[in-house]
């Protein structure tokens, strides 16, 4: 590696007092530095082509949730990872996990890479067109670019983002975005205004090689419409009418395999104040925008009380971030 900057210096001494903060400002919380993994949600998703290497082309308008996973990294020798939270049965094994083949990538790549221990809270569900293994992925990445001094934006910090996963481009930049390509392909950062949304997942996993093989079995059809962002200083009922005319792809193979999308969707889409209801990324979560926060949350609980059995929940796009506290397991408005 190069030699060590005041960068390097000052990260090495953000941890030795608990009561200061880490290179961007974020919180050390019991010698750790953390970060928060939002859920990402594809507002839109047009699906282009099949590439000779298998991928597809896609052209999806991402944004991000209030909620998601956290993670924090305590400096020291070793790397590992501990999961923990309502949804750690399902990340699997943990050298499978994309946290640590995107860390362990990294340190290929850069010789004397500080790392440590990894905590992992997972409040997301698996295979849920959320993003969160992604999401996970892109957080350990700040996590280490922040340790060491390092850029985000650096070469080695990008080049391991798109190799890890298509989402994780776009999840590292934590921004609303134009995605295109298999995911590598990003947009400036877009101005669009805080939305509000209700999450539903039936508690059903689907993984996305299976969708796109239904798609492809499906045939070519009528594809959605590609996303036109607003003008400047646009409205939400702006944006809202803008992402209203376009769709998913994926949403009809996704349904075919697995038809609680359908119901998921439509229970949203009976709700007072909803403007439009529609499935996330490969699934199975499905979305709904609300004209107002209130009508998102009390859209929420009423789902909540048909269908206390699914995760549910009434979320912000494009803004603060919510704790642990509001975004843990189980049906919650």
């Amino acid at each position: 590696m190069a030699a060590r900057t005041p960068a390097d210096s000052r990260a090495s001494s953000v941890l030795t007092s608990l009561d200061e903060l880490s290179l961007d400002a974020s919180p050390l919380v019991e010698g750790a530095l953390v970060e928060f993994a939002p859920a990402k949600i594809n507002l839109t998703l047009a699906v282009e082509r099949r590439r000779p290497d298998g991928f597809h082309d896609i052209t999806s308008l991402v944004a991000f949730a209030s909620i998601g996973d956290e993670l924090s990294l305590r400096p020291g020798p070793e790397l590992s990872l501990e999961v923990t939270g309502p949804f750690a049965q399902d990340a699997g094994a943990p050298d499978a996990n994309l946290v640590l083949r995107a860390a362990r990538a990294l340190a290929k790549r850069l010789p004397g890479l500080r790392q440590g221990e990894i905590s992992l809270i997972k409040n997301l569900p698996a295979a849920a067109g959320l993003g969160g293994g992604s999401a996970d992925a892109a957080a350990i990445l700040r996590l280490l670019a922040r340790l060491n001094g390092l850029s985000p934006a650096s070469a080695p910090i990008q080049d391991v983002a798109r190799e890890t996963g298509s989402d994780v481009p776009v999840c590292l930049a934590g921004e609303c975005r134009m995605m295109g390509g298999r995911g590598e392909i990003l947009g400036p950062k877009l101005d669009m205004p805080r939305l509000h949304a209700v999450l539903v997942n039936p508690g059903i996993q689907l993984e996305t090689a299976r969708v796109f093989a239904a798609l492809a079995k499906k045939g070519d059809g009528d594809a959605c419409l590609i996303f036109e962002p607003p003008r400047r200083k646009s409205t939400p009922s702006d944006w809202l009418a803008a992402i209203a005319i376009c769709g998913n792809d994926l949403e009809p193979p996704a349904v075919s395999l697995a038809p609680a999308v359908q119901d998921a969707r439509e229970r949203l889409r009976a709700q007072a104040g909803c403007v439009l209801a529609r499935m996330t990324g490969s699934g199975t979560t499905v979305f709904g925008l609300f004209e107002d926060e209130a009508a998102a949350a009390l859209a929420a609980r009423a789902i909540v009380s048909d269908r206390p059995d699914w995760w549910i929940r009434s979320v912000g796009l494009n803004a603060a971030p919510r704790s642990s506290l509001n975004s843990s397991g189980g049906s919650k408005a």
